[in-house]
């Protein structure tokens, strides 16, 4: 008797609580983020408790691939989409075996894939195109579970920025009764969700780079050997370049106001590999110096964008890589002062798992035929349900 798939999906919202695999992916292409969760209830009733956690490293030929996608063939993106849902389903698997669980055990899988190419409506590319890959259909094939995927799409269609993804997740785990919290991603790009008492309120938007350029300095002064600045440590020995950081500053795209996003388009290869050539012999100035406009990005978009509108800010609550660097994390501290700035650890909650399990979160929100996206965030005509639905093999 064939098994009526569809009845199964929706059946799952029954249930006392889903255990759901997300995955991520983003703009650096270190590896892909995996994350085991079990979620009870969904909306503002959503509880989340982390099964586990891993992190499987993309090969090098991946990730060659992956950082040559702006240059990229039909031909290379088709096959890069299928080796990518490969990976994606072993990343599923292995988080499954982490948390101790058989896939039998599993309900749903969340998955953002990887971006090849995010142009955001706005002057620059007219109307917003964008493309994620990673095959969901591989990922149901090898793991037999459902896949919600493409999660961006839905918000672009509808005029949106499409991204940052996160900020209803940051709402529904984050959000203060009485107080303005923000929270800070540090991946490839940086992003910012101000949570407001009022959800009317939330602003969130990428503010420029964060570990990209500065994982691109860390291989080029170590030949490959060092995938990003551990703890800072080349920011700390360089020097910082005052024209340089004046210069970098005054790209168009930091004074654009929200909503806005940004990718590798921008602060990718085209940006980074002119400043190795210039500073070669010099990488460590060249990281203290990007470090430096990491964090002034971020200070301007405050002082631009954030606190105007806010007020007070209670605390921000830093997740993604850059959490874990050291120099990046003591000069926030110094630039947004009295801030207090913390890592999501304190709240209980690995900071490289966040946007793996945001992306759990937004798999339940959309099984659940629930809004996905924050409109006045991203700029979308209305709220839409994300994702595009995989059902498993019969």
């Amino acid at each position: 008797m064939r098994r009526d798939l569809l009845a199964e999906l929706l059946a799952l919202r029954d249930l006392p609580h889903r255990r759901v695999v997300g995955l991520m992916s983003g703009t650096s292409a270190d590896g892909i983020d995996a994350a085991a969760v079990q979620i009870t209830g969904h909306g503002i009733d959503t509880e989340v408790q982390l099964l586990g956690f891993t992190s499987v490293p993309l090969d090098q030929q991946l990730k060659h691939r992956i950082w040559a996608l702006p240059d990229g063939r039909s031909a290379n993106i088709c096959e890069l989409n299928f080796m990518l849902g490969e990976a994606f389903a072993q990343a599923a698997i292995a988080v499954a075996r982490v948390a101790g669980l058989g896939l039998d055990q599993l309900h749903l899988v969340g998955s953002h894939g990887q971006t090849a190419r995010h142009q955001p409506a706005g002057p620059l590319h007219g109307h917003g195109s964008t493309l994620q890959i990673g095959e969901g259909a591989v990922i149901a094939e090898r793991t037999s579970l459902p896949v919600i995927c493409d999660f961006r799409v839905g918000d672009v269609a509808a005029g949106g920025q499409g991204a940052p993804l996160i900020p209803l997740v940051d709402h529904l785990l984050f959000r203060l009764a009485d107080k303005v919290r923000v929270m800070l991603n540090l991946g490839g790009i940086a992003n910012v969700t101000v949570l407001d008492p009022d959800p009317a309120r939330i602003v969130a938007f990428d503010t420029g780079p964060a570990n990209m350029a500065l994982d691109a300095v860390a291989r080029a002064a170590s030949g490959g050997a060092q995938t990003c600045d551990h703890e800072g440590q080349m920011a700390r020995r360089g020097r910082l370049d005052r024209t340089l950081l004046d210069d970098l500053l005054a790209m168009p795209y930091l004074s654009q106001p929200p909503p806005k996003s940004t990718g590798r388009e921008m602060f990718g290869r085209e940006f980074v590999y002119p400043l190795l050539d210039r500073y070669d012999g010099r990488l460590d100035d060249l990281a203290a110096t990007l470090t430096h406009f990491t964090v002034e990005t971020i200070g301007q978009a405050f002082d631009r964008f954030i606190l105007p509108g806010a007020g007070e800010v209670s605390d921000l609550l830093v997740s993604g890589g850059g959490v874990h660097n050291k120099a990046l994390m003591e000069l926030l501290s110094r630039r947004l002062h009295p801030i207090p700035v913390r890592s999501l650890a304190e709240q209980g909650m690995d900071p490289d798992a966040k946007e793996a399990i945001g992306f759990a979160v937004l798999a339940n929100e959309s099984l659940f035929a629930s809004p996905g996206n924050i409109p006045h965030a991203t700029g979308a005509r209305g709220p839409r349900v994300l994702g595009k639905i995989v059902l498993p093999p019969l």
